[in-house]
């Protein structure tokens, strides 16, 4: 059924894979191990994997690799780390103390771009100076 569903869409072409300009998929631990079971209990080898799912065998492999070392908990997302002051910037009314770690880290941030030898401008923006 799985095989069914991946060489439907892949004719289709709704194959989920990222173009020029998105972002790449995250797949659910659900959906990667159903992909990598069968290499797991040896019915098919990668290779066939990756011509039904059109997913990379470089991936696949990984999958592979990320389970037999730490089981279903390799196949877990990591999180990536981002802007710090994203997630206080897209909201609109911030408590407190959301207020204070707001300033506080950009207070952090001015600290660290000024060791590195950056002055802030009075538009927010950073030139980097001589000595």
């Amino acid at each position: 059924m799985c095989t069914t569903f991946y060489l439907l869409t892949l004719i289709k072409g709704d194959d989920k894979m990222a173009k020029k300009g998105q972002k790449y998929r995250n797949w659910a631990v659900e959906e990667k191990y159903r992909i990598i079971e069968p290499i797991l209990n040896m019915e098919k080898s990668s290779a066939l994997i990756t011509k039904e799912t059109g997913i990379s065998n470089g991936m696949i492999t990984l999958w592979v690799h990320k389970y037999r070392e730490k089981g279903i908990e390799g196949l877990k997302n990591k999180k990536k780390p981002g802007n710090p002051l994203s997630k206080y910037s897209n909201k609109k009314n911030l408590t407190k103390e959301e207020q204070l770690e707001y300033e506080n880290m950009k207070l952090r941030i001015e600290n660290e771009m000024l060791k590195k030898g950056y002055l802030m401008k009075e538009d927010g923006t950073y030139v980097r100076f001589t000595k």
